[in-house]
């Protein structure tokens, strides 16, 4: 099926303006991977990517943590570390470096990537539409769509239609057309992010894409 700005729009959560700079990279990622192939797929596909974009505008995981933002959402972060690397109450937003540096301590050691002081928590941390993330996924994906995004990670961060692939490439690898047909939503979710956080706003968007597409 075709999509239209206003579906992404609708069920991205997007700005028309975004949603009509992204139509051409989304409509070549969901034809690429069979999602477009239903409606059901589309809606689910575009609610998830939406949230986890904030509406198509962010292709790159932030670590602009609080210091109790940094407890609660990562269980690696003692906390000394946390009160050491948190943004602290009234203060500005994180520089990179410190960004950075939460970001390889983390995600270190998991799925391919290595320690702490080799920065791939931060190379590979969440990206693309999906926010891809992890040595192993950033590996699989390039070598299923011919794109170097182990050696150029940025790619995904920075290309909108790279973005989009990669999202619509997890998707398929996790069988989620198969949960979107079966109208498994929160099954969907939960493949996409384990502790389900964004559940409320991922329903919603989905809501709204079905009911843009006229599902019921």
């Amino acid at each position: 099926m075709q999509l239209t700005a206003n579906l992404i729009a609708c069920g991205c959560g997007a700005t028309p303006a975004r949603a009509a700079a992204m139509l051409g990279p989304v409509q070549a990622a969901c034809d690429r991977f069979s999602i477009s192939a239903s409606k059901l797929r589309v809606a689910a596909f575009l609610a998830q990517i939406g949230h986890e974009s904030t509406g198509l505008s962010q292709f790159s995981e932030s670590f602009n943590y609080s210091v109790a933002g940094l407890r609660a959402t990562f269980r690696r972060m003692t906390p000394a570390l946390a009160a050491t690397l948190g943004r602290q109450p009234g203060a500005p937003a994180l520089q990179a470096a410190t960004q950075q540096k939460i970001a390889s301590i983390v995600y270190a050691g998991q799925m391919g990537n290595g320690d702490a002081a080799s920065g791939d928590g931060w190379k590979y941390r969440g990206s693309g539409m999906l926010q891809l993330t992890f040595h192993d996924n950033f590996e699989a994906f390039g070598t299923a769509c011919g794109i170097d995004a182990l050696g150029n990670p940025d790619l995904v961060r920075t290309d909108p239609a790279t973005a989009a692939l990669a999202a619509a490439w997890f998707w398929f690898a996790n069988g989620c057309n198969t949960l979107a047909d079966a109208q498994s939503f929160d099954s969907i979710t939960r493949r996409i992010n384990k502790a389900m956080e964004g559940k409320e706003h991922r329903d919603a968007l989905y809501k709204a894409a079905r009911a843009a597409l006229g599902l019921v």
